[in-house]
């Protein structure tokens, strides 16, 4: 039986630590080969999203300037919102539900210290997915689901509280979506820009 202690200097374990015990307590009863699969995806899912890009980026180039723009850009708008990410975690200061609740999970308990709100693997894939959304709706239709189960993948492997997983879809999803419509205003000149000069080659075939 798992006990809900108080942690500092933020103790996340009183918004849902039930639903995330649960989590945990099915995958310790999950057949090994289960939480292996679930496991590796968590810690190296993010290359897929890298892959997807790259795709998106290839097919832009021999299709559309503008698209290749949008493509070229995907990668920044998902570092800024790994950037924001990490700006919230250094001002809530959540600690590790492993931490606070004390309880044994798949994924190795990180050190005090690295705080949990919002979770920046859900934040990076869902910019992914968003930007990935405005260079080809296929492609940000599979990235939305690989950040999904991103997503739930670090509440699986104990890394995070549901609540964590949700901020950081939100969040990495909303700068993203700022960012891309934004860029998209300008796509055309930026396109045009490039299109004249030696970098050409990267979005035009």
């Amino acid at each position: 039986m798992y006990t809900v202690t108080s942690a500092q200097p933020f103790d996340g374990s009183s918004i849902d630590g039930g639903a995330y015990l649960d989590v945990v307590d099915a995958a310790h009863h999950t057949p090994s080969w289960v939480d292996s699969l679930i496991s590796g995806y968590s810690t190296y899912g993010l290359a897929l999203f890298a892959v997807l890009m790259l795709l998106g980026w290839w097919q832009a180039r021999h299709q559309d300037t503008v698209r290749a723009v949008k493509a070229l850009a995907a990668p920044v708008l998902t570092v800024v919102a790994f950037v924001v990410s990490t700006a919230l975690k250094q001002v809530v200061h959540e600690n590790r539900p492993c931490q606070s609740l004390h309880v044994m999970t798949l994924e190795a308990c990180p050190a005090p210290g690295d705080w949990s709100f919002p979770s920046n693997h859900s934040a990076l894939a869902a910019a992914a997915a968003v930007a990935l959304w405005f260079v080809s709706a296929r492609l940000g239709v599979i990235a939305a689901f690989g950040a999904l189960a991103m997503a739930a993948s670090r509440v699986w492997v104990g890394a995070h509280y549901p609540h964590d997983i949700i901020a950081g879809l939100i969040v990495g999803a909303l700068v993203a979506a700022s960012l891309a419509t934004l860029l998209a205003r300008n796509a055309v000149t930026a396109a045009e820009v490039l299109g004249r000069g030696r970098l050409r080659p990267l979005i035009a075939s």
